[in-house]
């Protein structure tokens, strides 16, 4: 198998979904031509022609409003919000239309479209192209949020948001774009939306992250194998919404602690959630307090303090030993 980086996969993922599927359209600023901000939908419009890769106005309302429409009427929209920050825009589109439309219709019409945006910290960006918002879309019901690890899961993750019948908000990290190269297949592969995985096992502590917080989790886990003889399990969510409890409460159940991790703000966040579900089924197995590594209630700072805001290892590794410290 060839080692790509999560850019490269999500390439292979448009290509052969297109090419698989005439209905399937890539829009949004950039994307054509210059084959994206971060080079993801390159080389597509030589491929597939200006009719089915569309380079839009810089109008975020209107190139999801206009997804919308397509996918009503039959085509499966891939649209991109060149930053996450910019997505603020098109807001009244998701919740007022692309998330009620199968409700309002009574099942008569349905929204296969997918709105790619890049998310997070971690790459000395501007202001507004380093938050990390994934709770404003996993609060919305009708919508499904999708935010990937790695190259490879990202791959099987946009196909499966590509076939899915359904709105589906799809977080890419930025700072994972070409962190580093997994080995992906050629032929087609797909990953259940809604499903964690186990990416490492453990019996002595639950570490629970996604996107692009695994690195750094796992950075921890083996820091805590190294220097304490901890054997941490960690749980890779890679969908937020819909929220699927059943691996990471049974592995709490074995474990009996648990840290959270995310650089969303602390206040309201996915942990927050997380948590609330473990105290509701796993609270007589807990044999102490959970912990949460995040980011801080703040606007995330430009990037002379960014470091400083994003969790990293050493602030695991310290939750983690204040966790099994009881």
């Amino acid at each position: 198998m060839a080692k790509m980086t999560m850019v490269q996969a999500l390439n292979l993922a448009l290509k052969q979904e297109m090419a698989k599927d005439d209905s399937v359209i890539v829009l949004g600023e950039d994307v054509g031509v210059d084959g994206g901000v971060f080079r993801v939908t390159d080389g597509l419009i030589n491929q597939f022609g200006q009719d089915r890769v569309l380079d839009t106005p810089l109008a975020e309302s209107g190139i999801v409003g206009m997804s919308i429409g397509m996918a009503v009427y039959g085509l499966k929209p891939v649209c991109e919000i060149q930053f996450s920050g910019f997505s603020y825009q098109n807001f009244h589109q998701i919740e007022n239309h692309a998330a009620r439309l199968r409700l309002r219709s009574r099942g008569r019409y349905n929204v296969p479209m997918v709105l790619r945006t890049p998310y997070g910290g971690g790459v000395r960006a501007l202001e507004h192209h380093s938050e990390s918002r994934e709770t404003f879309w996993a609060h919305m019901p009708g919508i499904k949020m999708v935010i990937p690890s790695g190259p490879r899961n990202a791959r099987a993750l946009l196909v499966s948001a590509i076939r899915d019948p359904d709105p589906v908000i799809f977080y890419e990290s930025k700072a994972l774009y070409r962190a580093f190269r997994e080995e992906v297949p050629e032929e087609e592969e797909t990953m259940p939306i809604g499903k964690p995985r186990i990416a490492q096992e453990g019996k002595d502590l639950t570490l629970i992250s996604y996107g692009a917080m695994m690195r750094p989790t796992l950075e921890a886990a083996a820091g805590l194998k190294e220097k304490d003889g901890v054997e941490a399990e960690v749980i890779d969510l890679l969908t937020v919404s819909p929220l699927d409890d059943e691996i990471f409460v049974q592995s709490v159940l074995k474990t009996g602690r648990a840290v959270v991790i995310h650089e969303a703000p602390r206040s309201f966040g996915p942990g927050a959630e997380i948590v609330s579900r473990l105290m509701e089924k796993a609270f007589y197995y807990l044999e102490v307090p959970i912990e949460r590594v995040t980011g801080y209630d703040i606007i995330i700072p430009l990037f002379s303090r960014e470091k400083a805001y994003l969790p990293n290892a050493q602030r695991i590794i310290r939750a983690a030993r204040k966790a099994l410290s009881n």
